[in-house]
Order: C-alpha cells, then sequence, then structure tokens
C-alpha cells in the first residue's frame, strides 16, 4: 500500500514520520513523508533547533506528489501533530485531493492535543480545529484518553463512558475511534488499555503496563493501527496487530533504558510480535 504521512520530523530519536514511517516500511508499504517541522529532537528535551514549515511549503510538496500522477494509487492519509491551524488546513486539502483521485482512500487523524498530567500542550487554536474541522474529515481518529474526553466533551470515568465518548466521535464522521492509554477504574493497576469502536462493536485490548515514558509510542500505534485497518478491513485485527507490536517495541525499549523508542534495533516486533495480544469485544 501506500500511504502519505504528514507529520513533524526529527533528526535523533523518533516520533511524527521518524516514528510512523520506518514501522509501515518494514511491513512492505511504501510511505510518502511530508514533513511539517524538521527539528534535530524532539521538543521533550527541552531544547532543539530546526525550522518549522509553512502550510504554503506543505502543500508545494504534496502537489509535486500530484503531479507525479500516483495520488490514485495512495491508499491512505495520515496526520499527526498540527503546528497551528494553517498546517491543518494544508492537510486536510491533502486528504481531499487523495480521495478525489482515489475514492478508496481513507484519512487517519491522531487528534494530538495533549495528554493526562499535561493538559493541553498544543497552540491555541488547534483543540478547535481538531473538534471541529479535523475529526468530522476524518475516517479515523486515535485519540489518547485525555484527546477524547476534549473531544466528545465528557469525562470518560469507566470503560463503558469510554466507548460511549467514542461513539460521540463517530457520530461527527469517523467510521473507526483508536483510544490509546486507557485506564479506567476497570483497568488493573499493572496494566493498560487500548479501545477500538467501529461499526461493528467495541473493542478492548489489554497489555500489561511497562515502566518505561518515551515519546512517539503514539504515532507509532496511530501508524500501525491504520495500516493493518487498510489490509484487513478488521478494527478487532487492527488493534491486535497494533497493541501487539507497539507493546514489543516498548519492552524492548523499557529493559534497554532507553529514552528513545528503539524503533530500528526492536523492528522484528513489527513483523513478528514476540507475544501476540488478542481483542475481545466489550
Amino acid at each position: 500500500m501506500n500511504i502519505l504521512s504528514i507529520q513533524s520530523h526529527v533528526a535523533y530519536g523518533h516520533v511524527g514520520n521518524a516514528s510512523a514511517t520506518f514501522p509501515l516500511q518494514r511491513l512492505g508499504h511504501e510511505v510518502w513523508p511530508v514533513h511539517t517541522v524538521q527539528f534535530s529532537n524532539h521538543t521533550g528535551y527541552g531544547a532543539w533547533r530546526g525550522p518549522v514549515f509553512s502550510a504554503d511549503m506543505v502543500r508545494e510538496v504534496v502537489t509535486g506528489i500530484a503531479e507525479r500522477g500516483v495520488l490514485p494509487t495512495c491508499d491512505g492519509v495520515l496526520s499527526g501533530y498540527m503546528g497551528d491551524v494553517s498546517i491543518g488546513e494544508a492537510i486536510l486539502d491533502a486528504a481531499r485531493l487523495v480521495k478525489a483521485a482515489n475514492p478508496k482512500a481513507l484519512y487517519c487523524c491522531d487528534p494530538v492535543i495533549g495528554d493526562v498530567g499535561r493538559g493541553v500542550f498544543v497552540r491555541p487554536g488547534i483543540p478547535e480545529f481538531m473538534r471541529d474541522r479535523a475529526v468530522p474529515a476524518a475516517d479515523v481518529v486515535t485519540p489518547n484518553q485525555f484527546e477524547l474526553e476534549h473531544l466528545a466533551g465528557v469525562g470518560v470515568g469507566s470503560l463503558g463512558a469510554a466507548v460511549a465518548a467514542a461513539r460521540t466521535l463517530r457520530a461527527r464522521g469517523p467510521e473507526t475511534v483508536l483510544v490509546t492509554s486507557l485506564q479506567t477504574p476497570e483497568t488493573p493497576d499493572d496494566a493498560i488499555d487500548l479501545l477500538a469502536v467501529d461499526g461493528q462493536g467495541a473493542f478492548r485490548l489489554r497489555t500489561p503496563l511497562l515502566p518505561v515514558s518515551v515519546n512517539g509510542a503514539g504515532d507509532a500505534i496511530a501508524a500501525l493501527f491504520f495500516v493493518h485497518l487498510l489490509e484487513t478491513g478488521s478494527a478487532a485485527e487492527a488493534l491486535s496487530r497494533a497493541g501487539s507490536s507497539v507493546y514489543g517495541l516498548l519492552r524492548a525499549t523499557a529493559e534497554a533504558g532507553s529514552r528513545e523508542i528503539l524503533t530500528v534495533a526492536a523492528q522484528d516486533e513489527f513483523v513478528r510480535p514476540s507475544r501476540r495480544f488478542e481483542a475481545e469485544a466489550i
């Protein structure tokens, strides 16, 4: 498959396109990465260098790809962190362009807004853009628990409430909702849940909670879930495959004591996860 991925990029480490591109390539898919920034490293270090690209620059690169006549072969568009609303509009333009060339193509939006414990960490206007523009335009959205609550406008105090909130998002446009980093009173203290909700039902995947906190894991799981969904047409199977791979990736990272996820060193986890977890219908 061919995936147009419009995200941030770092030279050192793995976040944004630097986290999403290689796993998909390792699975045998072509990725057309369009960068929204070119930073030395992710901002979690507190210092970084490099430029932020304008919306016009993003459009210029997408236009150049379109001029190659290849958009009819594009199976999906993937987006992540958006530096400002103008970048978001350029991404939505790209998704519309691809869908005009290939009506079967899907758009997956990772609606990066914030996280539990950190709150909102994007620029003003981005949360509203995600809620009002990006989510309705997407076929697949992959919020974390904090973002799900923010987008749906409700608290998620139980697994049932999380399912209901995901269905609220589905009613606005997306066919499939993946919720990452979900912890409710039903989640054991030593575990973490993933939740996928689509027209076929709701599915939970539970994995052990690992002693690791790294940037870029959400970018990887959004990309993996999206491509497995495109491949199989099954949210449950995509959840099992993506969740198993990212668990293996994070376990290897934790065992190594690395601050950066070991995307390259643990690459076999993308193809043959060392431990398979099965999604269960709920």
